[in-house]
């Protein structure tokens, strides 16, 4: 009986490994595909140095990479996430936003950009090296600031991937981070020192505690369980570095080709030399040609010229196609990472860009605003009251409520502003959308641009002049070839 039970599940255990997931069996094709099984953050701590390194390279090297990271910095970021508070007091509400507004400019530690260009910083830190560090710094009310707060941007690598520990007080240091018991973040081991810039005295390996509550650490996670960031350029690297190399190489065939050199047979190649001749640092004999030149050769001689392949018709796709393997890797449309528009059309741009524009919406609101926007806003009101910069009664009871805020990101322009803003219009008539929500699109808090359109039109009244009439055009009077226009995009339009 058990034989026969063991030779049943012998066959059908053989039939699930012959006709079960085509991806897990080992014939031919995939004996050599075997991934490795451990968990990223050990992949992390054995290659993350490595991959951060090449990243860096290749932003300062690589026209193409550099070419991603902006496109990708520019679109997440523009000219800033914009916090609206939502405060439901408009005096209240306009004297923490005018507070905030003078503060933005004394945000980052350096005095090197306001907040809105630390948030530019992060986002190109986490396209890069895919996680990105700030501290709070406190300061002292004598330095003047409306807030007493700064934000420090620290390199990635000075958190250490290799820092891997057990504590005397039974906390865990896993590639940095220090957890407790119940598996929370209390702390962060940052180096002193960066530990490749030689240009910083008396480098040392010591790392200090941070305590977590001090640190926002900026990272979009892929896996579950994942301690540290990936590259957004990890799956582009090795492409990116031999497609650089290819170029390269292609670009020295040409030169070499464009060099025409000469090269004479001789049956007797230790007869003196012709007038003509000479000897080069390496014993060589050459010859010097001139324009119209004419040099008798001995006889037995001939002239050969350098005939190098050349690349013949396979350069542009083999770029083209690897360019769009490198940006499908990087998350960015090709002409973003390429610079090419001639093979890109409105349609084809404009689906390319909805795509990509809501990868970019997704990751502004989970990454940025959640991890890095809101902890800035609370950390900043607790300490312009704290200060005295902000007086709010009851603010411990209702800091809920006090800290309620959206955060703006700015808008995205299309190719034909004017029927996009016909289209919002209509929405906006047909009770499809508010005015609310039009204007968050675009970056801006309503309360806000109310108070400044009641302004404008109230100085107009005063001064009498009004920029609200129109002039009444005629309407085109539609023809057989205007018809056929009409489903064309704007520059073909034009063309037409």
């Amino acid at each position: 009986m058990l034989t026969n039970i063991a030779r049943v599940w012998r066959g059908a255990f053989g039939s699930l490994q012959t006709g079960g997931f085509e991806a897990s069996q080992g014939n031919r094709r995939l004996r050599t595909f075997q991934p490795s099984r451990l968990h990223l953050n050990t992949l992390l701590v054995s290659a993350g140095a490595t991959i951060t390194a090449r990243a860096r390279y290749l932003v300062r090297n690589n026209g193409y990479a550099t070419n991603a990271m902006e496109s990708w910095t520019g679109n997440a970021i523009g000219d800033g996430i914009n916090p609206s508070s939502k405060i439901s007091n408009a005096r209240l509400k306009k004297r923490v936003m005018d507070l905030w507004w003078s503060w933005t400019d004394y945000a980052d530690e350096e005095g090197l950009t306001d907040f809105f260009g630390l948030q530019r910083r992060a986002a190109r830190e986490m396209f890069i090296t895919g996680e990105a560090f700030f501290v709070f710094r406190p300061c002292l009310t004598s330095m003047g600031l409306p807030v007493p707060l700064q934000l420090q941007l620290l390199p990635t690598e000075m958190l250490p991937l290799t820092k891997n520990e057990v504590l005397a007080n039974g906390n865990v240091i896993r590639c940095g981070i220090e957890f407790d018991g119940n598996g929370k973040r209390v702390a962060y081991h940052f180096l002193r020192r960066h530990p490749g810039d030689l240009t910083q005295p008396n480098l040392t390996t010591e790392t200090v505690r941070m305590p977590a509550l001090n640190v926002m650490h900026l990272m979009d996670a892929a896996d579950a369980g994942q301690l540290r960031g990936v590259s957004r350029l990890a799956p582009a690297i090795v492409k990116m570095f031999l497609l650089d190399q290819y170029d390269d190489a292609e670009l020295d065939r040409k030169k070499v080709a464009a060099m025409y050199a000469l090269f004479i047979t001789t049956p007797a190649p230790t007869e003196p030399f012709d007038t003509a001749e000479e000897e080069d640092e390496n014993g060589e004999r050459v010859m010097d040609v001139q324009p119209g030149q004419v040099t008798m050769l001995e006889p037995g001689e001939e002239v050969q010229t350098s005939s190098p392949a050349d690349v013949g018709q396979t350069y542009e796709p083999f770029q083209y196609r690897t360019l769009l393997q490198i940006a499908a890797a990087t998350g960015v449309p090709y002409a973003y990472v390429s610079g090419d528009m001639l093979k890109a059309n409105y349609s084809n741009s404009r689906m390319a860009l909805l795509e990509f524009r809501r990868r970019v919406g997704a990751w502004q609101h989970s990454v940025m605003v959640w991890q890095m926007c809101r902890k800035v806003w609370e950390r900043w009101m607790d300490m312009a009251v704290l200060s005295g910069a902000l007086t709010i009664r009851n603010y411990e009871a209702k800091r809920a409520e006090y800290l309620a805020c959206d955060w703006l990101p700015p808008k995205w322009d299309w190719v034909d502003p004017l029927k996009d803003a016909n289209a919002e219009i209509a929405q906006i008539n047909a009770g499809l959308k508010s005015r609310t929500q039009a204007i968050a699109e675009r970056g801006y808090d309503i309360a806000q641009v109310n108070a400044e359109v009641a302004a404008e039109r109230q100085q107009e009244a005063l001064l009498g002049i009004s920029f609200q009439e129109t002039l009444a055009l005629p309407a085109p009077q539609p023809n057989a070839q205007q018809d056929d226009q009409t489903n064309l995009p704007p520059e073909e339009q034009q063309q037409a």
